[in-house]
């Protein structure tokens, strides 16, 4: 064990993030861990061990920030649709010569009975929506709304869900809601019966917390369109769960 402590400095925001910290923090003394939050919802559940909030302004900024304060590596553990994050910490850990991990809880998978439609984008999901239903069931988060605000779904309903109230431009007719998972299947269940909701929209953001949403969606027999996630930068080296990143951080004190 070196005699200073290896500087960790995870991207969170996710429970696996969350988790990681709280690892780390409880079971590896020689490991001093900084989680870097964005900043964007009012109240985050904040994780043990050093916090930081706000942007780095960019690779160069991270990367400098990496330097200054001896991080000894990174891990990105940022939602799985943060994906100019994940540009960013690709090119800060190549800048600062540091170790990168991405931890990346699995996707979603289809499963008998489901009735999902693919889209590459928020933009292509606008598009589906027509076609499948008049009452949306928008579970996306706050950010890029725009792209169900134009005058071809003027004629759709949306129930928005989001932790923090969404800024415009948000569809014509719209409702929110201000909650935050994990969420009960019975609850989802009664969501979609008490809106008359008739299709589903979501990433693929994958875990537990959110999923009751798709099996209450099957049981009701509605669609639900399902953003595809951007892939991992290329070269990066993926754990699925905080307990593989734990080990991959172990393996690197370990080896000095």
């Amino acid at each position: 064990m070196p005699v200073q402590p290896v500087h960790v400095l995870v991207l969170g925001g996710t429970t696996e993030a969350r988790r990681l910290a709280e690892h780390l923090v409880a079971h590896d003394p020689g490991v001093q861990v900084t989680t870097s939050l964005a900043g964007r919802v009012s109240a985050p559940r904040l994780p043990p061990g050093d916090v930081r909030v706000g942007g780095f302004g960019g690779p160069d900024g991270l990367a400098a920030w990496v330097r200054e304060h001896d991080v000894d590596a990174l891990i990105d553990a940022t939602h799985p649709f943060a994906a100019t994050m994940s540009r960013n910490a690709a090119e800060a850990a190549a800048q600062a010569h540091v170790p990168l991990l991405a931890l990346r809880r699995p996707g979603w998978v289809a499963q008998d009975g489901d009735r999902w439609h693919a889209a590459g984008s928020l933009a292509e999901a606008a598009e589906l929506l027509p076609a499948l239903g008049e009452r949306v069931f928008l579970t996306t988060g706050r950010m890029g709304l725009a792209a169900f605000a134009g005058a071809a779904l003027d004629d759709l309903w949306f129930l928005v869900r989001s932790v923090d109230a969404p800024e415009p431009p948000c569809p014509a007719r719209t409702e929110v809601l201000l909650d935050r998972g994990p969420f009960t299947l019975e609850g989802e269940r009664a969501l979609i019966r008490r809106h008359r909701l008739d299709v589903l929209v979501t990433k693929d953001s994958g875990g537990d917390a959110t999923a009751p949403k798709l099996t209450a969606a099957r049981e009701a027999g509605i669609p639900v369109v399902v953003v595809r996630r951007p892939p991992v930068p290329e070269g990066v080296p993926v754990a699925r769960t905080p307990e593989e990143a734990v080990e991959w951080v172990r393996r690197r004190y370990a080896s000095g």
